[in-house]
């Protein structure tokens, strides 16, 4: 009874329940300080779900790797909350002009804002497997060998605040609203939980649509070459049109298949994590020896990526 509530509630409670409740609270004006008790509500619901229906219960357990991953989480996600609260100060340099639609419905606004997020942060992380210099940077949060919320805001803060730039400046362009930038943080937050989760909870069909971790973990795969697959953020609709999404319905994740083949040694503490996108040959590519699939077709069904 209570993995089939973890199994078809828990993805729904988060995105729609969390994040509907962010945006009622906003919209109403109460706080936005009450957004940071939604998102512990959503932390600690995301390890609950993974305690109680693990995809692979060993990615549960810490391979000495949650102090730094805990680092990773706050560093970050102090930098989303940072930038939020930058919004008037950065808003005075970068508004174009006040052409937000501020008369619309507080739901549809924060929607705009996460479409045009979406474009912007999956554009980058596009590009972050093509070019050197971002790939530096993006490597880090392909180091991981086990699959959890918390690997979501395993990031380079450098990569993390190029992400963030090219996903808030056009909306910061027409006169972003505070109120729409809290919510969107709390939705990027959310996401990444979902995105990453090892809990084995199931979306259906919108698993085709929407970037959760049934199609996120083929992201993370040791594919030869750099073309990877799946880099949306909140949806898959920018892979189908970039010919990047891809989907086998039975296959199945181990340790084994996640990281960098030629990088197996890449530094696991935080500080040497930081500091590696600046030593010396510490570039790489995201090679291994596993086959890549053909993109472009959902193994599901033989449905058209495009």
């Amino acid at each position: 009874m209570v993995c089939n509530l973890i199994r078809y509630l828990y993805a729904p409670f988060l995105l729609v329940g969390i994040n509907g409740a962010g945006i009622a609270l906003v919209g109403a004006g109460v706080s936005r300080w009450w957004l940071l008790g939604l998102l512990v509500a959503a932390i600690a619901t995301s390890f609950a779900a993974e305690h109680h229906l693990p995809y692979r219960p060993e990615w549960n357990s810490s391979a000495g790797d949650r102090g730094r991953d805990n680092a990773h989480a706050v560093v970050n996600e102090a930098l989303i909350l940072g930038s939020v609260t930058a919004i008037p100060v950065l808003a005075a340099f970068v508004t174009v002009g006040d052409m937000w639609p501020h008369a619309w419905p507080f739901v549809v606004q924060v929607i705009v804002a996460l479409v045009v997020a979406d474009a912007g942060i999956t554009f980058v992380h596009f590009a972050s497997h093509r070019v050197g210099v971002l790939w530096r940077f993006h490597a880090v949060h392909h180091s991981v060998t086990r699959f959890y919320g918390f690997n979501g805001l395993m990031k380079h803060p450098l990569h993390q605040t190029i992400e963030l730039t090219a996903g808030v400046a056009p909306l910061l362009a027409v006169g972003l609203p505070v109120d729409v930038a809290a919510v969107l943080a709390l939705a990027v937050a959310v996401q990444l939980l979902l995105q990453h989760s090892n809990a084995d909870y199931r979306v259906g069909p919108l698993r085709r649509v929407l970037s959760l971790n049934e199609g996120h973990r083929f992201h993370h795969l040791k594919w030869a070459g750099v073309g990877d697959v799946n880099f949306g953020l909140f949806t898959l609709v920018w892979d189908r049109m970039l010919g990047t999404y891809f989907f086998d319905p039975v296959r199945r994740f181990t340790s084994d298949d996640l990281g960098m083949a030629d990088k197996p040694h890449y530094p696991s503490r935080y500080l040497a994590q930081l500091a590696e996108p600046f030593r010396a040959g510490g570039a790489c590519t995201a090679a291994t020896t596993d086959k890549k699939p053909a993109i472009g077709k959902d193994q599901a069904g033989g449905e058209a990526a495009a």
